[in-house]
């Protein structure tokens, strides 16, 4: 038993060495797994596109059932990888799809898009991922904003982003967002008198581009959402799958979750 337990502490105090090791200075994303992900995003959109063309097809997978959506209807929150497990490899990257689903009682359409497109009140939604937010500018359906996002796992990881993010609506209870990063930048010392971004030559390639896909629609006492966050990682060196894979599954699953619970309590 005490054996056992010896080569457990030490297999931890081995494997946060190999993680601290992997987190060095990567440079920034390479071009040929940045053109592959825009060519995935675009297939996501045309996907999302036709969804979004009909009432009966607004929710993907099987949150589009009766028998899933009774499911989210007494409180359940789904939860699905749509990427291989682990993500799918790039050229030196790795692409992560998620998509999430849940049903908020009494919600309204209109109160859900006001939500989204207010940057500046994501620090109270969604803290305590998102530290600081605000928005940079809006014209009709086109809004750019700004937020500071802090996840903490084995390693806190502090990033700044900038996203524009696009509205439609099929009618007044049917409506989407479709939100694009646009720069990224990973934060040092974040939250002291020391806090800077770090250069493309320094960052550590924990998150080089995130797209969200948000879906609702107002039915049956309340309002469906889903949403679809794809992003764009640094791939995890030979040797090192055993401890790391497990840390970058379950961001992207648990930023999902918890992205759908907070936007619920709302």
């Amino acid at each position: 038993m005490v054996g056992d337990m010896k080569r457990g502490f030490w297999g931890l105090v081995a494997g946060c060495g190999l993680l601290l090791g992997w987190a060095v200075a990567w440079a920034e994303a390479p071009a040929a797994a940045v053109a592959s992900f825009d060519n995935y995003v675009g297939g996501v959109e045309g996907r999302l596109a036709q969804e979004h063309g009909s009432r009966a097809g607004f929710l993907a997978g099987e949150a589009g059932t009766a028998e899933g959506q009774a499911r989210l209807r007494r409180g359940e929150v789904m939860v699905e990888e749509i990427s291989p497990a682990g993500g799918a490899e790039l050229a030196g990257a790795l692409l992560h799809d998620w998509r999430g689903t849940a049903f908020a009682a009494g919600a309204k359409a209109a109160d859900f898009e006001k939500l989204l497109r207010d940057f500046g009140g994501y620090r109270k939604i969604f803290a305590p991922q998102v530290t600081k937010a605000r928005t940079l500018a809006a014209d009709g359906d086109h809004v750019e904003g700004w937020m500071q996002v802090r996840q903490k796992h084995v390693l806190t990881v502090v990033t700044n982003a900038t996203y524009a993010v696009e509205f439609g609506r099929l009618n007044a209870l049917d409506g989407w967002s479709a939100s694009r990063s646009t720069r990224i930048a990973e934060v040092d010392r974040a939250g002291t008198s020391r806090e800077r971004e770090v250069s493309s030559a320094e960052e550590h390639g924990f998150l080089w581009r995130m797209n969200t896909y948000w879906s609702w629609q107002e039915r049956d006492g309340g309002m469906y959402m889903q949403v679809e966050s794809v992003s764009l990682t640094r791939a995890v060196p030979v040797g090192l799958g055993w401890v790391v894979k497990p840390l970058i599954e379950s961001v992207p699953r648990e930023s999902v979750e918890f992205t759908l619970r907070a936007a619920c309590r709302r």
